[in-house]
């Protein structure tokens, strides 16, 4: 089939002198090492005994107990501890569709992120088409060997078919841009409500980028699929890049329209500007600059901003300041408050692996959340969750995991 065209295949007018310094870097960085990851082998090889264990003539009785009872695979093989990283290269970081081959350096580094904060053996599988249903069908058939599943930079609505259709896998499927990114932005509200001295439950929240990660959040914040004891928040609207979605809009699809029944129950209509007015909290999961100092001035005192488009997110830190903003987070590493889904997965991914759970439920990411939210006894504007450098978080939230599949 016809591939669509990726923003690799298409002219550019970037110069070399536009490449920011770290970006230049990075380049040469990845050069010098030839990517980030690398295989290595767990057993000893030092004689001949050890080979006819490894390979021929011993490991032979190993692929007859594995075809005898496949379930065995999570004892006998890597598929203990093995995780595939799997992305189509449709909506890569906040640079759009880059396809297969510009996927590799980020699928490569959240593996690289798996191994060193979650002690999973991770590997990235970039595939070369965006049809959902062919998708599907490769990883169905490449699952054997893996004990979970992490869907990564797929655009939506494709993201949502492709999870939905791999639940009967019996291991974890899971889109990180979707649960992941809503985990983290819920553990960052929690705190942030508690250091703006607002109650969670009271909290108005307006929402910009209605994809995968902004369906998610919404759902997470308003409870869908949560315990009746969860904290929730009252309101909120939701803008794609036409504007303020309701009911009323005839260009919805499927997925927009159940966003329209669960949010803006006044039936607001317009832009972003007028959807941000009076609201609590700002959540940014769309694209650069779409936030003006202006608008942070016209929502409610001691407002919430968590800008999270990258590497540019709707509004610079000291705009936000400046507009009148309490708390302030972004999606990157050299600003305060870096609310990056990095914090929720490997945890997420080692508690359930651990626990042998076939499936990643709200419950459990409920869990991770206030884990999360849990490891700063006292947040600060300047703090509301913990930091990526934190190796103690993986854990935590792994631990929160496993006792949630008990229950």
């Amino acid at each position: 089939m016809k591939q669509p065209k990726t923003l690799s295949q298409k002219s550019s007018s970037s110069s070399e002198s536009k490449v920011p310094a770290i970006g230049k870097e990075s380049v040469a960085w990845h050069k010098k090492y030839g990517g980030k990851l690398g295989t290595y082998s767990k057993v000893p090889l030092k004689d001949a005994h050890d080979y006819s264990l490894a390979y021929t003539p011993g490991v032979a009785q190993v692929s007859l107990e594995l075809a005898r009872d496949p379930k065995l695979a999570s004892v006998l093989s890597l598929k203990k501890n093995s995780l595939a990283v799997i992305s189509d290269g449709s909506k890569v970081l906040g640079l759009g569709n880059l396809g297969a081959y510009g996927a590799i350096p980020v699928m490569e580094g959240k593996c690289v992120l798996f191994k060193e904060l979650g002690s999973i053996d991770a590997f990235p599988i970039c595939i070369q088409t965006q049809d959902v249903d062919e998708i599907i069908s490769i990883i169905r058939n490449i699952s054997p060997v893996f004990g979970a599943i992490n869907l990564e930079d797929i655009k939506a609505p494709n993201c949502f078919k492709v999870e939905a259709a791999l639940q009967d896998l019996g291991i974890p499927v899971f889109h990180d841009d979707q649960h992941g990114t809503a985990i983290v932005t819920y553990a960052a509200l929690l705190n942030a409500a508690r250091v703006a001295k607002k109650p969670f439950s009271s909290l108005r929240v307006c929402i910009n980028g209605a994809g995968a990660a902004g369906n998610a959040i919404t759902k997470m914040l308003l409870g869908k699929g949560l315990p009746a004891s969860a904290p929730r928040v009252k309101e909120v609207i939701i803008c794609d890049s036409k504007g303020i979605i309701h009911s009323g809009r005839a260009d919805l699809d499927m997925d927009k329209r159940e966003l329209a029944a669960l949010t803006n129950p006044k039936g607001k209509k317009g832009v972003l500007a007028d959807a941000i007015q009076g609201m609590d909290a700002f959540i940014g999961v769309s694209v650069a600059n779409q936030v003006s100092e202006a608008m942070v001035r016209s929502m409610a005192d001691r407002a919430i901003v968590l800008a999270m488009a990258n590497p540019t997110p709707e509004i610079m830190p000291d705009a936000a300041k400046r507009g009148g903003a309490f708390v302030v987070g972004t999606g990157r590493s050299d600003y305060p408050n870096q609310v990056n889904n990095a914090l929720a997965f490997p945890g997420i991914f080692r508690g359930a692996m651990d626990a042998g759970a076939t499936h990643i439920t709200p419950h459990m990411e409920l869990a991770a959340a206030q884990a999360l939210a849990g490891m700063v006894s006292n947040p600060t504007p300047e703090k509301i969750l913990p930091a990526l450098s934190d190796r103690r978080v993986a854990e935590v939230v792994a631990a929160a995991v496993r006792a949630a599949v008990k229950k």
